[in-house]
């Protein structure tokens, strides 16, 4: 059903100052949001890079989400960081200390760029948006929340989603935590499954709440089913652009 593209590709380490530099650059150009986990802790926590600089090998992120994670930074203890765009996945160790800096007008953490960077492109894990006028309707629900939070879908891949939710729901849901049963209302039937949340911001200008979250332990079935849907919803894409080709 796929073109041979699609299929997943092995993971690149990337080694030299511009390869790493321009991924990073990539990264902070997008404002795509970066999972911090440090050595031997399960907690995760959310960053942004703020700053890379190639000519002085230095790069900054921006302030943790929760900032609490900030006493691992101040103790030294190294940590991984990993971040995606458009389905590939950027990851790298950073084992050297960072400063805090509190002079501009955001607190950000300031060290040297990694040595190396693993470049992971997953075709497969295509990242296909709905149209304004289909979103889909979505249930987030769970042990750990008091009631369910509706909202609905703007784009999915084979393993995850982002969804879009009214108001600022950022005190009821927490960042690395799993709740067991998310839905979707797809075109051909409802999709059930467990999702970790792995991005949340609350948009104030638009009060709207944008949360990010990965499919956990998906079964067979309903990963068939995201499979299926990603697969029409490029089809769609690809007879759109073909009909642009015409005007």
């Amino acid at each position: 059903m796929f073109d041979a593209q699609d299929a997943p590709q092995p993971p690149k380490v990337l080694t030299t100052p511009l390869e790493i530099a321009s991924n990073l650059r990539m990264l902070q150009e997008s404002h795509d949001p970066l999972i911090i986990t440090f050595n031997d802790r399960t907690q995760r926590f959310q960053s942004y890079m703020v700053e890379v600089s190639r000519e002085a090998s230095t790069m900054a992120l921006d302030e943790m989400i929760p900032r609490d994670g900030e006493r691992f930074i101040e103790a030294g203890i190294p940590f991984r960081v990993e971040g995606f765009h458009d389905g590939v996945r950027i990851a790298w160790e950073c084992d050297s200390p960072l400063s805090i800096d509190d002079t501009g007008e955001h607190r950000c953490y300031r060290g040297a760029l990694p040595k190396e960077v693993i470049y992971h492109q997953r075709r497969n894990a295509f990242r296909a948006a709905l149209k304004l006028a289909h979103l889909v309707d979505v249930n987030v629900a769970g042990e750990k929340l008091k009631a369910a939070i509706k909202g609905k879908l703007l784009d999915v891949s084979a393993t995850g989603c982002k969804l879009r939710f009214e108001g600022d729901i950022s005190e009821r849901i927490q960042l690395g935590q799993v709740y067991e049963n998310f839905s979707a209302a797809l075109p051909f039937g409802h999709m059930t499954t467990p999702v970790e949340l792995r991005y949340l911001h609350f948009e104030e200008r638009l009060n709207i709440t944008f949360a990010g979250m990965r499919f956990h332990n998906i079964s067979g079935a309903v990963q068939r089913q995201v499979e299926r849907f990603v697969y029409q919803l490029q089809r769609d894409a690809r007879r759109f652009d073909k009909d642009d080709d015409y005007y």
